[in-house]
């Protein structure tokens, strides 16, 4: 099917919209180094509230304190909603804190969903697609008895009965997990039914693998790092793997610390795989870039077979693997319709796609897959899937 040729540039300006929609979201848009943020909104460490306070009274500030979450500690500049960056920016000057050590501070960072939005993908929704084939049988003994956490959108009320034999008995439906997918009607919202496309991916690497979905991004593809703390402290069954297909850039490049600390707080043989982001760029996207987590970054696969770095995948030294990030998956029933779009594309159940959000639950779904083919823990199957030479510098090794 082909795109009308400004249907890239009305997809920026409906996420554009969906940000303002929300009314405490904010842009930092400076070159290069822009992240979303909550309006008002400063987090801290415990240990620095007192000197963080204190400094802002007297440069002028009204300071509040907000409900903590993560061990952070929530300030709230009800004055100020929009200069939360030039606030941080200031109490992380050294010359500010003369003999004193400078405080923890950090915006309350936005992550977006790694496949439908301008911080996440190439800029287009996806694509209407023929059905995926049946599972192949006896492929069910792939990755049976391993658990993965789906931290996303959520996951479709209609998936099991939509797709009975790539989703049905493959995760317990709990009504607070349930992607709300449409903006009105039967027209999807902007990464509506992301979640479940994610598991539709996991489960083709390692179909008799069990998911766990929780929802950390609206069907916008958006959430706040308190969501997504929220929603990796939520899992309803015990996971071996976690797959992370959405992530933010951050002011400065530091590591989101709520994020830091909440994949710090999961049991060590717990893998996390996380999706790199889509902006073409080697700026770190976090988690995705911490120690503890495969970043995965995308492949284009052509039409020969042929498979090459994706022009819009992240990647850097901070990457540890790549795989293909087109592909075909399971989706939901409904309509895409973009403002000032005459384009209406009508889907029924499957979905074309491209993203590193599509790549990531492909590695994790390999992982699961060599812990029950090799007889593996979760870490030595990463461990094993990782030992292979890069596929290309800062694109990590590849994983078919």
């Amino acid at each position: 099917m082909s795109e009308p040729s400004n249907r890239p540039e009305l997809y920026q300006r409906a996420f554009q919209e969906s940000i303002r929609q929300h009314k405490d979201f904010r842009v930092h848009a400076e070159r290069g180094r822009e992240f979303l943020f909550v309006a008002r909104e400063l987090l801290t460490i415990p240990e620095d509230v007192a000197r963080v306070v204190e400094k802002l009274q007297r440069s002028g500030f009204a300071v509040e304190r907000g409900r903590d979450f993560a061990g952070m500690s929530r300030l709230v500049l009800p004055r100020n909603p929009d200069d939360i960056p030039d606030v941080v920016r200031l109490l992380r000057d050294p010359e500010q804190w003369p003999g004193e050590r400078v405080p923890f501070v950090q915006p309350h960072h936005v992550l977006v969903g790694h496949g439908g939005n301008m911080h996440g993908n190439p800029g287009q929704p996806p694509r209407v697609a023929s059905p995926l084939a049946d599972p192949e049988k006896g492929s069910e003994v792939r990755g049976k008895g391993v658990v993965v956490g789906v931290v996303d959108t959520g996951i479709s009320s209609t998936a099991a009965a939509d797709h009975p034999l790539w989703l049905a008995n493959a995760f317990l439906p709990k009504p607070e997990e349930v992607d709300a997918a449409y903006a009105h009607d039967d027209v999807f919202a902007l990464e509506g039914g992301h979640g479940t496309f994610v598991a539709g991916v996991l489960r083709q690497a390692a179909p008799g693998v069990r998911f766990d979905p929780e929802k950390a991004l609206d069907p916008s593809g958006l959430g706040t790092e308190e969501q997504f703390v929220a929603a990796l402290g939520s899992f309803d069954e015990r996971v071996q793997i976690v797959n992370v297909s959405m992530g933010c850039f951050t002011q400065d490049d530091v590591a989101s610390e709520p994020v830091r600390r909440a994949i710090a707080e999961l049991p060590p043989s717990v893998v996390v795989v996380a999706s790199a982001g889509n902006q073409g760029t080697n700026r770190p996207s976090w988690p995705a870039a911490l120690c503890r987590v495969v970043a995965v970054a995308a492949v284009a696969q052509e039409r020969d077979g042929s498979r090459a770095p994706a022009c819009y995948s992240n990647s850097g030294h901070w990457v540890d693997a790549c795989a293909v990030g087109n592909r075909t998956s399971t989706y939901l029933k409904g309509k895409w319709a973009l403002p000032g779009d005459p384009t209406v594309d009508v889907y029924d159940r499957f979905a074309y796609w491209l993203g590193t959000s599509f790549a990531a639950p492909h590695v994790a779904g390999r992982i699961a897959e060599t812990m029950t083919t090799d007889g593996l823990t979760a870490t030595a199957a990463r461990d094993k899937l990782l030992a292979g030479a890069e596929f290309f510098p800062g694109y990590g090794v590849l994983v078919d």
